[in-house]
């Protein structure tokens, strides 16, 4: 295929002339049937590269992404093109699997989006054998190599869907890899005269900021003072994702929250209104961001330090996609050093703590010695964690290892559609009387919608109810709460849980051995990792960008000369002659009050020291509003 025809496709589809990057060198290497790597920063481009050839081809591309609402989006996004794409993802019903895959073998689909869990189910390995497949893509790929910061077990089943379709090609796309992760991924995905292709991941357009502070909230409160422009402030914890939010809307900073815990119906909504600028700023934990296309984000802050540097790298790099100056900003306390390492424990706790969770949950699940396999079962960490007195941090990572171990599947908040059927016979609800319009309304919609409501419960759409009814979710969902406790329908809503599969038979504790690859070895990369987090925010001499692109292996790069690393090492000019500069720059648009002067890129302390003396110097003047200003011209 030419790049000419690819140019075509481009224009027809995307509205676009010409690639960019190294995105034409990426297509042209998966179209000639060569297994590719592209490594390319967040907003890269990184779906262009399989989207574009996979119109230029005969056949259907299974996209492999562990983001449910990246599948989602990209669906949403092609079907707007005219282009057909479905998604299978946990929390469908067997059914609607079922008609998906059906519709990709008959070549009604372009584009099947599937989660890494669905590729080993059998149901899917046998009708992937009738698909005419032209590639298989991989995003996200570093989760594939169990020398990366991700790392999904998951991911390991991709070899063996190679096998059922030997002549796909396979396209690996990731925006985070070291380069013994980069080897690594094509050593998994089997690659045959595999080619790689490296995007820089320098950011010109992003200033990296490290800020030590003795008040987080207080930091991060002026700096989004003294900004403008959307922003998201990440932290770890779900509780204070609502505490940091809460905060800020007291400041009169416009800001709502974002978490894995938080019910479907709010994660979407609360997304949508930050997107569309209702919200200034998200605060979320990493659970927000993979996928969401907005490229107006003038800040990212980190209200805690992540665990990894390409945790941190990917998560930064949401801000300024669309090429305008934006910032990154760290902060750091006296803290953060003991919590971070406290992390390594927690994440991987002792062998043997690890063997006791597995007995408790074989007793906890009451399963006997030698059965289980292929068992599933819902499971409250909660609950389990107080039967059995564990502390929840560590007994989650406990389940995580036993996972990674094959021992266990271990999934977590997979949100389970509803349910309902009717608890009355037809005759005997033809035969009911004066019910609220709204119930009515909801009645008839089901009537129309689904079949068999009377003879066994039948899964529903919340949404499409609504729209097919003419209300909104929340009066659907009112109603047929109502309908429930009127005894005319049995309606289970919607819910988020977490589920255990034992993979083998339940084994003695003494046999649960965890191997080098899944406890040892991750465990001296996740400290090194650690420390070099740790190096990143106290480290006074390399720019926080060369610093950043020389773990991901390019050593051969230049200062980004703006940050607080930068601008103190000048050799035009010294950290107190920048501060004077930025001061005397900000006051000629006129007076502001002390707290109101941004000092992003240096030290709070030397800034604030500064200021006073240029006070006293009379450089600047502090006025009776308390507000300062340049001396009048003499």
């Amino acid at each position: 295929m030419s790049i000419v025809n690819y140019q075509l496709v481009l224009k027809k589809f995307w509205g676009y002339d010409s690639f960019r990057g190294i995105q034409q060198e990426i297509i042209e290497s998966i179209g000639s049937g060569h297994d590719t790597l592209g490594l390319m920063p967040t907003g890269g481009g990184k779906s262009i590269t399989f989207q574009v050839p996979t119109m230029a081809m005969e056949g259907i591309c299974i996209v492999i992404t562990p983001l449910i609402a990246l599948m989602q989006d990209q669906v949403r996004s092609l079907r707007r093109r005219h282009i057909k794409a479905t998604a299978v993802h946990t929390g469908m019903t067997h059914a609607e699997v079922l008609t998906a895959l059906e519709n990709c073998i008959l070549g009604n689909y372009k584009f099947l989006y599937i989660s890494p869990e669905r590729i080993g189910s059998q149901l899917f390995q046998t009708k992937l054998r009738h698909m005419r497949v032209c590639f298989i893509t991989v995003d996200e790929a570093h989760c594939i190599s169990q020398w990366g910061y991700d790392f999904r077990p998951s991911y390991l089943q991709i070899a063996e869907i190679r096998r059922i379709v030997p002549n796909a090609p396979v396209l690996a796309l990731t925006a985070s890899a070291t380069p013994d992760v980069v080897e690594d991924i094509q050593q998994q995905l089997q690659f045959r005269n595999g080619q790689v292709y490296r995007m820089s991941f320098e950011r010109r357009n992003l200033i990296y900021v490290v800020r030590h502070t003795h008040d987080k909230m207080k930091e991060m409160s002026h700096i989004l003072r003294s900004m403008s422009g959307s922003a998201i402030v990440y932290t770890r914890n779900r509780q204070q994702t609502q505490e940091l939010a809460e905060f800020l809307i007291s400041e009169g900073i416009s800001a709502t929250n974002y978490h894995a815990g938080l019910p479907q119906v709010n994660k979407n909504e609360r997304q949508a209104a930050w997107q569309s600028d209702r919200f200034r700023v998200m605060v979320a934990t990493n659970a927000f961001g993979m996928g969401i296309d907005k490229p107006d984000v003038r800040l990212v802050l980190h209200y805690e330090m992540p665990d990894s540097p390409e945790a941190y790298f990917q998560e930064a790099g949401r801000a300024g996609r669309d090429g305008e100056l934006a910032y990154a900003v760290l902060l750091h306390d006296d803290k953060d050093r003991r919590k971070l390492l406290n992390r390594v424990g927690e994440t991987y706790p002792e062998p043997d703590y690890v063997r006791k969770v597995y007995e408790d949950m074989c007793c906890y699940f009451e399963m006997a010695m030698g059965d289980g396999t292929n068992v599933t079962r819902e499971f409250s960490l909660q609950k389990f964690c107080y039967q059995y007195r564990h502390f929840p941090v560590q007994a989650h990572s406990a389940l995580l290892l036993l996972d990674k171990a094959g021992f266990i599947r271990y999934t977590e908040d997979e949100e389970v559609t509803s349910r309902i059927m009717f608890s009355l016979g037809r005759d005997e609800l033809y035969r009911l009387r004066e019910r609220p319009a709204e119930q009515e309304q909801i009645i008839h919609a089901l009537m129309r919608k689904y079949s068999g409501l009377f003879s066994e419960f039948i899964y529903i759409d919340e949404y499409l109810l609504a729209k097919e009814s003419g209300l909104d979710y929340n009066r659907v969902y009112i109603s047929l709460k109502e309908l429930h406790h009127a005894g005319i329908v049995n309606y289970i809503p919607r819910k988020r849980t977490n589920y255990i599969t034992f993979t083998i038979r339940r084994v003695e504790k003494d046999e649960v051995i965890l191997p080098p690859q899944v406890y040892s070895d991750r465990r001296t990369q996740y400290e090194r990792r650690i420390m070099t987090m740790i190096q990143y925010v106290t480290d006074t001499d390399l720019c926080h960008s060369r610093f950043l692109l020389s773990y991901f292996g390019e050593n051969n790069t230049r200062p980004c000369g703006r940050c607080e690393i930068c601008l103190g090492h000048s050799p035009q000019e010294k950290p107190e002659e920048a501060i004077r500069a930025s001061v005397l720059r900000q006051l000629q648009n006129g007076p502001l009050a002390p707290q109101d002067i941004d000092y992003t890129g240096f030290d709070e302390q030397q800034f604030a020291e500064i200021v006073r003396s240029m006070c006293n110097q009379e450089e600047i003047i502090l006025n009776q509003n308390q507000q300062l200003t340049l001396p009048p011209k003499q």
